[in-house]
């Protein structure tokens, strides 16, 4: 019966996909077929369409109807689908209607140049449309945003004329003007939140010189300037709101633009180490969000200190690029791009280190703790960052088995996450114990059992050196945690160990099946009991 459904659902799925397909070729071509001079020539006009060109085809002739508009309609209709298919997330009515009022290189806002939705609509002859439920403009059908991604020649340069658009608004004098004080009312500024969060991400993807200069001007007086406040917010959330938000070098840190980085450095004279309100330096922000070209910039700088800690976790960059897996900005801290893998490692790790001083290779101290005592490895193995992982461990200095201040190894956190590509990786090591236990005896596979991975108990338990049935300070095995929270498959590849104890209780007294029972995992129980009927001596 499933499999009948399913194949309902996909014959309904692809008659609705065909169905949108007929429609659109219909609304995009209707000026089209009312040309025709009579009912039967209208019918004619239709069939050829709906049964001969495909929606490419028909977009390519409404694209000509829009370039072909008289007046600056032509203008206004283009630029609209640019935005629409290049933002960074959907714009609302007010948001594209501001956007487009925005002359690049002006001085001052005119109102009066604020198109009508109603005008930009008839401009796009029916290729966009308002979502009534989000009041956010939108491309007609997705297949509309992948025909137009086709062919970039339509928008040449799309995201630098976005990004010259966003920097000549926030370089307004009424922009610049605004208070940042925390009561601070947007409304009546509709593209002040999209041009103040987005701007240096289309920056970074398409730099001009224009939008550098642009940014040199914004970024002159960054620190009392809305825009600053407001990118600040939208990444703490509600979380650190200083009077003074990041500075002007963080900011470019952290959309990642090198080019715009370099003249804030070399010109500004701007502090490399210098750290935030919220306690990060340049280096963390362009490491934590993957900045490679900005890390690089930033490494090869005289003054820089690769090492330094933020002030609040007392994480290094290493850490947090480590932890979000940025795998490349990891490896220009650990100068692994020069390692040569083969045979003459040991001269290679030489060259390696003399090359490595121009990106601080010399250093950094890969197991440099934070405040818990976490190490850059701990963070990746915490995350799942396999290939972080597979970098940190090929350093030579790497101690994969440093626990943090409780005692919790990255093979216990790894185990304890599911991340048994990283638990795999890291069970290879001879320097790595499958057994340590914390602070308070929970092993690896306590945690792993605890949480319901099967798939890390079943790896654990088929690696030599794992005791299944340890007990840790409070008496309790990995098959009392596994039955506490009712991971029924975890209970079920503990119970057909023979070197398990079904009914061992905790220091409190309570059995694996007590544990069940009083947490209302019944499925559970009914294991424990079958395999303490099947065992003679419970007999």
């Amino acid at each position: 019966m499933s499999g009948a459904q399913g194949c309902w659902r996909k014959y309904v799925k692809v008659w609705a996909n065909k169905s949108v397909s007929r429609f659109l070729l219909v609304s995009l071509n209707i000026e089209a077929i009312l040309q025709e001079t009579t009912l039967h020539r209208r019918r004619e006009k239709l069939s050829t369409m709906t049964s001969g060109l495909g929606l490419g085809h028909a977009y390519d002739a409404t694209i000509g109807r829009i370039k072909g508009q008289k007046g600056d309609r032509a203008r206004l209709g283009m630029a609209a689908l640019m935005w629409i298919s290049h933002s960074e997330r959907p714009l609302s009515v007010d948001e594209i209607c501001h956007a487009l009022a925005v002359e690049i290189g002006s001085t001052d806002f005119n109102t009066n140049n604020v198109p009508s939705i109603r005008t930009v609509l008839s401009s796009c002859q029916g290729l966009a449309t308002v979502d009534e439920g989000s009041s956010t403009i939108r491309l007609i059908h997705f297949t509309l945003k992948e025909h137009l991604s086709r062919r970039a020649h339509l928008f040449h340069k799309a995201h630098s004329k976005i990004a010259e658009t966003c920097l000549t608004y926030l370089n307004f004098p009424e922009i610049k003007d605004l208070s940042t004080s925390h009561s601070f009312d947007s409304r009546g500024k509709p593209f002040l939140r999209y041009s103040s969060l987005y701007w240096g991400t289309h920056m970074r993807m398409e730099l001009s010189d224009r939008s550098r200069y642009l940014a040199l001007d914004l970024l002159d007086k960054y620190d009392n300037h809305i825009s600053a406040r407001l990118l600040w917010k939208s990444i703490f959330a509600r979380h650190h709101n200083p009077s003074e938000p990041f500075s002007a070098l963080h900011c470019v840190s952290y959309f990642g633009i090198a080019g715009v980085a370099i003249d804030l450095i070399r010109i500004k004279g701007c502090d490399v180490n210098k750290r935030d309100s919220a306690g990060l330096t340049p280096l963390i922000w362009a490491a934590k969000y993957g900045r490679e070209e900005v890390v690089k910039l930033l490494l090869q700088q005289k003054h820089t200190l690769p090492d330094i800690q933020d002030t609040r976790h007392g994480r290094t960059a290493l850490s947090w690029a480590a932890g979000n897996g940025n795998e490349g900005v990891v490896g220009l801290f650990l100068g692994l791009p020069f390692v040569n893998r083969g045979g003459i490692g040991r001269m290679w790790r030489r060259v390696a280190r003399v090359l490595g001083l121009l990106f601080g290779g010399k250093y950094i101290n890969p197991n440099k703790p934070d405040n818990h005592g976490r190490t850059p490895l701990m963070w990746a193995a915490w995350n799942g960052r396999d290939g972080a992982v597979k970098l940190l461990l090929r350093r030579e200095d790497i101690t994969p088995d440093k626990p943090d201040d409780n005692g919790r190894t990255p093979l216990m956190w790894a185990a304890g996450n599911g991340h048994d590509g990283v638990l795999k990786r890291l069970l290879k090591r001879e320097d790595v114990s499958p057994d340590r236990p914390d602070n308070n005896g929970l092993t690896p596979l306590s945690w792993a059992a605890a949480n319901g991975r099967d798939e890390v108990v079943k790896l654990l338990l088929e690696r030599g050196g794992v005791s299944p049935d340890r007990s840790d300070s409070n008496g309790r095995t990995p098959l009392s945690w596994a039955a506490m929270y009712g991971r029924y498959d975890v209970v079920k590849l503990l119970l057909e160990r023979e070197d398990v104890t079904p009914d061992r209780p905790g220091d409190d007294g309570r059995t694996p099946l007590s544990q069940a029972i009083q947490g209302g995992h019944f499925e559970v129980a009914r294991l424990l009991r079958a395999r303490r009927a099947a065992t003679p001596s419970a007999m």
